[in-house]
């Protein structure tokens, strides 16, 4: 079997998704086309020689229905014969685009293909996609969770209780995500990933000056007396501070095998290692990430202690922590450039934004192994190990 590499990987810049945010007049399908345009130039690869390209998107709907991906690449520039989709596997739809894409190339199926993904929760609200008084789970979910499932804030408040996840140390957790990003952007780290669009070259979330005496005072995003009621366990602890804020922006890493990276003289960064996807409670439904991540370990056949550098999706600081406290990693490891917590969270992008940080970061570190987790809606995560080359 061929083996996978990461060739070249970039991002825009992150905006704030509302309707003041610096990256909200710009349409999706350009969001997406700026990352794919950068990467070809910053790669010097040939778009024609692109088998596919594999892009994901959560809420599509709108602006971003009607397969967006290839519509972004076409405003690209690329030629019309190069082909494209759009997949949603939740907040994990570009890292999902990224397991298809290397398992495509390792196959031989693939020579060349790209991965990416784009959301502009400005332009499309998140639950855009499910309208006043529709059911998107079924009678059949109804009745093996006759109690009903519950919103993924709440499923964050769940894990803080099951934890006994104070307060203040999601608020450190927080405060901390954003202290990392501010030294990162302050020292340049993010250049070489960041395609700077319109003006914008840095993350706009990123609060330098954010502090735990601040974040105290923020109230609890997610109160509901009837989800009180029903679970009492529940501190209501989950802020606006101390989870992911609604974002726009786009990325995409180039993918293809050593042999192929070889003979068109491109540099490959790292090796695509191992793979895994697990299903969870969808309850709690953020826990996914914890047998993900032993489940990619087994598959590599490697350790916890193996692994240099991890990249685990900030949705809310409770799902890194319980991510943590489960699995015993170094926290001084994990997201060492900030995470989405301050960074952000556009949710089809922040799959390949992971993997382009984590990426540029093993090769400034130094560093050999990189695992990538993240949670996902319905009690899903995607895990996978990057080797630097």
């Amino acid at each position: 079997m061929r083996d996978a590499v990461v060739v070249e990987a970039v991002r825009t810049p992150i905006g704030k998704g509302k309707p003041n945010g610096a990256l909200a007049h710009v349409h999706p399908v350009e969001l997406l086309a700026h990352t794919l345009r950068t990467l070809v130039e910053r790669s010097g690869v040939d778009p024609a020689l692109i088998d596919d390209v594999i892009g994901g998107t959560v809420d599509q709907v709108g602006e971003q229905a009607m397969n967006t991906t290839r519509y972004a690449l076409l405003s690209a520039g690329f030629p019309e014969s190069v082909p494209a989709t759009t997949v949603d596997r939740q907040c994990g739809s570009s890292q999902q685009a990224v397991h298809f894409a290397a398992q495509g190339v390792m196959a031989g199926a693939y020579d060349l293909v790209v991965a990416c993904g784009v959301e502009s929760m400005s332009r499309v609200p998140m639950w855009s996609n499910v309208p006043p008084g529709a059911d998107p789970f079924g009678p059949g979910v109804a009745a093996r969770y006759p109690q009903g499932l519950v919103p993924q804030g709440i499923s964050a408040e769940l894990i803080a209780a099951k934890w006994s996840l104070s307060r203040e140390r999601m608020d450190a957790f927080a405060v901390s995500s954003h202290q990392k990003a501010a030294t990162a952007h302050a020292a340049g780290r993010f250049d070489a990933e960041i395609a700077p669009l319109d003006g914008v070259s840095h993350d706009e979330c990123v609060r330098p000056d954010s502090n735990v005496e601040v974040l105290a005072g923020l109230r609890p995003a997610y109160h509901d007396p009837a989800f009180a009621e029903r679970f009492p366990q529940i501190g209501w602890n989950v802020t606006a501070g101390n989870a992911s804020p609604v974002n726009d922006g786009a990325s995409a890493v180039l993918i293809t095998s050593g042999d192929t990276a070889a003979r068109l003289g491109l540099r490959p960064l790292a090796r695509l290692h191992s793979f895994a996807v697990t299903g969870s409670d969808p309850l709690l439904m953020l826990t996914g990430v914890v047998p993900a991540t032993e489940k990619v370990l087994r598959r590599a056949s490697l350790s916890l202690g193996d692994i240099d550098l991890f990249e685990v999706n900030e949705a809310f600081a409770s799902v890194v922590l319980a991510w943590q406290r489960e699995t015993g990693a170094d926290l001084a490891k994990v997201n060492v450039h900030g995470g989405a917590i301050a960074l952000g969270h556009p949710l089809g992008a922040s799959g390949t934004r992971l993997t382009t940080t984590l990426v540029h970061a093993l090769h400034e570190r130094g560093a050999r192994y990189g695992l990538q987790t993240m949670c996902e809606a319905g009690g899903l995560a995607n895990a996978m190990i990057l080797e630097a080359v």
